[in-house]
């Protein structure tokens, strides 16, 4: 199953010796041969695990040796994070954590690993899991990543009832029922306490779900807590590429060395891909946790700005956009 997933994904597994995993940027992923295997890894969970490297850094990644990643430099770790988080949400979904569980020296950070791993949204490796679990649903892996862990999730559950306690087999665990909105079901919170929670004409609805909501209801997998505006700045990042500024708006006089006239219109200006006047947001070598944001000029901000609605329809665009948000 996982040879012809890996096939139809656009990867040609080869077995050998000399590498325990390893891609050649042309089309071919080399997995170890069993002498160069630990005890409780398999073919299966070798080529699930490259695929998930895969989704962490992209289409892209699949024409690059090793998907661009380099196992000595400093950025290794946080994308080995990513990784298995990524392969924790995937395999909870089909109850296959135990069997595709990781046995390299990352094994201590995923058995630590438990409830909404997606919650810290400030942890760059969390970033990198979100964007991968968005790419899971598109090609080159969609359909046939989901239709692999669904057909091995049969196996699994019609072995596990034979299985010996020292297998793998007896890891199994049920597949958590869909949440009643038909996403897949959460470790955490409430649709109540929800950030994606809004009331409309004296009904709760989601914003996610595009439907109406119990508020008593668990939170589904992309439960998010109350928003924090410094943990985000979606608004003013990449979410949008112009911001524009009426002329009598007294952001005009007041931050004047913020403001570009275009003759036609006047807008923010931008740094790159983002507001000229938002700040925060690094990431210090050797930390996977960005800065805090914050705006210099948030008490003259423009009136765009400010009505700006934290936990809107378009907040939630912007945090899909920036990858902080499923």
């Amino acid at each position: 199953m996982w040879l012809g997933a890996a096939r139809r994904i656009g990867l040609r597994v080869v077995r050998t010796p000399d590498a325990y995993a390893a891609t050649d940027g042309c089309g071919t992923l080399a997995i170890g041969t069993t002498e160069a295997l630990d005890a409780d890894d398999s073919l299966a969970q070798m080529i699930f695990h490259e695929l998930c490297h895969s989704l962490v850094e992209g289409e892209e990644s699949f024409a690059r040796p090793d998907w661009g990643m380099d196992n000595t430099g400093p950025d290794h770790d946080w994308r080995e994070h990513a990784c298995l988080r990524t392969q924790y949400v995937l395999t909870g979904r089909h109850g296959l954590r135990g069997l595709f569980a990781p046995t390299t020296d990352f094994r201590a950070f995923w058995d630590a690993l438990s409830g909404d791993v997606l919650a810290d949204r400030t942890d760059r490796s969390v970033q990198a899991a979100i964007a991968a679990l968005r790419r899971a649903d598109k090609p080159p892996w969609a359909p046939a990543l989901t239709e692999a862990l669904e057909a091995t999730a049969k196996i699994a559950q019609s072995s596990q009832p034979f299985a010996d306690a020292a297998t793998l087999w007896s890891t199994i665990a049920s597949a958590p029922a869909p949440h009643p909105t038909g996403l897949p079901a959460g470790s955490a919170g409430s649709c109540g306490t929800c950030a994606w929670r809004f009331d409309q004409r004296g009904a709760s609805r989601c914003r996610q779900a595009q439907a109406k909501v119990d508020p008593a209801w668990a939170g589904c997998e992309r439960y998010e807590a109350a928003l924090d505006c410094q943990t985000c700045g979606a608004c003013c990042r990449a979410a949008y590429h112009s911001v524009e500024v009426a002329r009598r708006d007294p952001a005009v006089k007041a931050q004047p060395e913020y403001i570009v006239d275009r003759r036609t219109y006047l807008e923010i200006r931008r740094n790159g891909d983002r507001c000229a006047a938002l700040h925060g947001g690094e990431v210090a070598p050797g930390s996977e946790k960005q800065t805090r944001f914050h705006c210099v000029i948030y008490e003259d901000r423009p009136r765009t700005c400010r009505e700006f609605t934290l936990g809107s329809e378009h907040c939630l665009t912007a945090r899909r956009r920036v990858g902080l948000s499923l």
